[in-house]
């Protein structure tokens, strides 16, 4: 059976993966960028923009379990949650998963990626219309100026800081403004790209974050959606410790689904390799 090829390529376009589609679902151009939502033998659905993969059916909970759990979990109470980015609905998904939440604002810059998302992808959107959920089409560093003092957790689920608007969300005055919009105990995650095609823009966001936040701990997770197959993380607080302050007992009786996600994972996503440790010093 013969099949149209998807490739994406990684920066200078010098090296890439390609997959097969058996079915183009959805494709359009918008103000912002292209976004393509089609079929694949292997990983199921894929939601791409701009040419680079954003998630896969098949492992899409990994990233989305690993930016929301690592710092829900070291709230003590989390109520009010910021997502900036996200259109795809994964990441609110697992936020919505700990009931003491109340609100959860999404501010996704381009609204027909939201509205994309609830049509072809229902495992990543399927809480979009949760009344708790408010969603919100706006540059994610103007919006976050609104704020002070007011959400317990933010989440930065953005694009590559070299596509789109997602450069934006890689600021020191835009982390500031997050500083700011979060209570005395607020915590902040950020996706913080791979530590080998963007160790720069790696590098990068951990120092503008800890010259801010009080702690600040990269973190790393096992990602084959996105080439290389490793991804980090920023963990960052107005105080809490990512492990000192971490229950255990609060994962383990954890009534709500997780596939990657446990105590363990927890704990040794911190224990960084030598070559990373050196590349943050």
């Amino acid at each position: 059976m013969n099949h149209i090829n998807f490739f994406e390529y990684n920066p200078n376009d010098t090296s890439g993966v390609f997959f097969s589609i058996s079915n183009i679902l959805f494709s359009k151009q918008t103000k912002y960028q292209r976004i393509d939502i089609f079929d694949t033998p292997e990983f199921g659905r894929v939601f791409a923009l701009d040419g680079l993969t954003m998630t896969r059916e098949m492992d899409e909970f990994i990233y989305h379990e690993m930016i929301a759990h690592v710092p829900m979990f070291i709230h003590e109470n989390p109520k009010k949650v910021l997502v900036i980015g996200g259109g795809d609905g994964g990441t609110v998904r697992e936020v919505l998963k700990h009931s003491s939440v109340e609100e959860v604002i999404m501010c996704e810059i381009d609204a027909e990626v939201i509205e994309a998302a609830k049509k072809y992808l229902p495992l990543t959107s399927c809480e979009l219309d949760n009344p708790k959920v408010k969603l919100v089409s706006e540059d994610g560093s103007k919006f976050i100026k609104k704020y002070k003092n007011y959400f317990d957790l933010i989440i930065i689920d953005s694009t590559d800081p070299t596509e789109g608007e997602g450069g934006l969300l890689f600021t020191e005055d835009f982390y500031k403004s997050c500083f700011e919009a979060l209570t005395d105990d607020g915590i902040l995650s950020a996706e913080t790209e791979d530590p080998f095609i963007h160790k720069d823009w790696m590098r990068d966001a951990y120092k503008r974050l800890s010259n801010i936040f009080v702690k600040a701990r990269l973190y790393m997770g096992y990602l084959p959606m996105y080439p290389p197959g490793v991804w980090t993380w920023v963990f960052a607080s107005k105080g809490k410790d990512p492990i000192m302050d971490f229950e255990p007992e609060k994962v383990k009786n954890f009534d709500k689904p997780l596939k990657y996600y446990n105590e363990e994972i927890h704990v040794s996503c911190f224990s960084l390799p030598n070559f990373i440790k050196d590349m943050i010093k």
